[in-house]
Order: structure tokens, then C-alpha cells, then sequence
């Protein structure tokens, strides 16, 4: 069991996703944007971020910038609507390629690429 940060601001993604990976056995924390993310990531630790790219306020980049400070082993996946942000992931702040999923995905999709992304 992971404990997996999510970083959504859709209400109903949110719990949709929350849902899904605790199904799949997990501990997760939801937050509704990178704001109240990114002081989680400051009181509590997680195995496992997964945020949006395009929040209000502090988007997902961004927060993941604060996380590799605050957290540097930290692994990282990107949620997107905007499949060419998904389809061209760089390097992340902490210099290493972070996953990215394009919305819509499968629910399946998602526990794999999280169970790989913690078995690495």
C-alpha cells in the first residue's frame, strides 16, 4: 500500500480517482488544488503525487517544483486534458521524466502506471 497525494481540482475527478486507487489498495489524500497540495506535502509524507497539470492558482508544474524540494524522492505522475503536455514529458524538477496520463484514461490505466511507477 502506497500513500499517494491527488491534486485535482474537479470535484468529481477527484473522487473518482480517490476511489479508484484506494480500491486498488491505497492510502489517499485528496486535495482541490496545488495550494493545499503543496502544504500537505510540507506536514505529512506520501510515496506517490499525482496532480493535474492545469489547476487555478498553483498549477500541477509548479507544485511538483515544491514537492522535489520539500520531498526529493518523491514519485511523481502528471494528469492532463491536454494531451501534447502528456505526450511531451520532459524531465520533471528533480531531472528525472515524469509519467503523464491524458485525460480521458482508464481507471486500469491508471493503477498500473502507478503500481510500476512504485515497484521502479
Amino acid at each position: 500500500m502506497a500513500r499517494i497525494l491527488l491534486a485535482e481540482d474537479d470535484l468529481e475527478m477527484r473522487r473518482f480517482l480517490a476511489q479508484a486507487l484506494r480500491r486498488a489498495g491505497h492510502d489517499v489524500s485528496a486535495a482541490e488544488d496545488g495550494e493545499t497540495a503543496a502544504s500537505a506535502l510540507e506536514q505529512q509524507s506520501f510515496d506517490l503525487l499525482l496532480a493535474d497539470v492545469v489547476m487555478p492558482g498553483l498549477d500541477g508544474v509548479e507544485l511538483a517544483k515544491r514537492a522535489a524540494r520539500v520531498a526529493p524522492g518523491l514519485k511523481i505522475v502528471f494528469i492532463t486534458g491536454f494531451a501534447a503536455v502528456a505526450l511531451n514529458r520532459d524531465t520533471g524538477p528533480d531531472g528525472r521524466r515524469n509519467p503523464g496520463l491524458s485525460k480521458p484514461f482508464h481507471l486500469n490505466r491508471l493503477v498500473t502506471e502507478v503500481r510500476q511507477l512504485l515497484c521502479a
